[in-house]
């Protein structure tokens, strides 16, 4: 039983820091962005308009958690969503939100 309870609290653990990396109102768009493919962290830079040394610090916190991963091509590193259940989640979490806002 001990063992179960150890898992379950590295899972919330785990669990904890993904939700803490999309704790933030940029790397929410650009993880929305990244729900319609594969973007170069230029288009990335332009979505949330913040320098690039910030966007860099913010997708590096994205792929710590495993949520983006980034490949380079040419000059520009492309960044793709990792975690593919997340698109389900998000729709899920638009859903819920519309339906407060009629409320």
């Amino acid at each position: 039983m001990a063992t179960v309870l150890i898992l379950n609290e590295q899972r919330n653990m785990a669990r904890a820091e993904v939700f803490k990396a999309l704790g933030h109102p940029a790397r929410l768009a650009m993880v929305d962005a990244l729900r319609d493919g594969d973007k170069c962290v230029c288009d990335l830079r332009e979505l949330v308009d913040l320098d690039m040394s910030t966007v860099s610090k913010h997708l590096s916190v994205l792929k710590r958690a495993g949520i983006v991963e980034g490949r380079k091509q040419g000059n520009w590193v492309w960044y793709s969503l990792n975690l593919g259940c997340l698109d389900t989640f998000l729709g899920c979490l638009d859903g819920f939100l519309d339906g407060r806002a009629t409320s």
